[in-house]
């Protein structure tokens, strides 16, 4: 399934990221403490028991969460995590698909703007700026050039994962 790049507010985002993982560690704090005190009360005191009420309450958080997550307000956190994910799995191929851009690949260049362009949304979602490394910096006007240079648009609508298909992971 393809993925499109979105525009959402980041102070909106950043907002709701708080609320959610201050929510969803309460939550988990409480079950936790509920299926512990219960396990505790019913079987004896024991430190097994105790993580196991742990573990039982971070299972019911996560599947709470799972339920919620197709919340329309959750929106933002969804496309996040895709863009996270998505990334995730490009950054293994980075160097393949560095040297497959060298040689005139045009995904390859498509899938290495892709990543440069997710993680300059990212960083702007969380609020950090990615202008201290330089590295990067160089590497993405080289790419911005290389697209110039073959009439390419300088950036992408997204990321088709089938096209990851065609290199070899690095």
């Amino acid at each position: 399934m393809p993925f499109r790049f979105e525009h959402h507010d980041p102070e909106s985002y950043r907002r709701k990221a708080r609320l959610i993982s201050v929510a969803m560690a309460a939550q988990l704090i409480v079950f936790g403490l509920v299926f512990s005190q219960l396990l505790t009360a019913t079987f004896g005191s024991s430190l097994w028991l105790n993580a196991l009420g742990v573990f039982l309450g971070l299972i019911v958080t996560s599947l709470t969460f799972a339920v919620l997550r197709e919340r329309p307000w959750m929106t933002e956190m969804r496309y996040v995590w895709q863009l996270k994910h998505h990334l995730s799995r490009v950054s293994g191929y980075l160097s393949t698909l560095r040297r497959e851009a060298e040689q005139g690949n045009d995904v390859a260049l498509d899938l290495l703007t892709f990543y440069h362009q997710g993680m300059v949304q990212l960083a702007e979602l969380n609020g950090r700026t990615m202008d201290d490394d330089g590295e990067l910096i160089a590497e993405r006007q080289k790419i911005r050039g290389l697209r110039q240079d073959r009439g390419l648009a300088e950036r992408v609508e997204g990321f088709d994962p089938h096209d990851l298909a065609a290199f070899k992971r690095s």
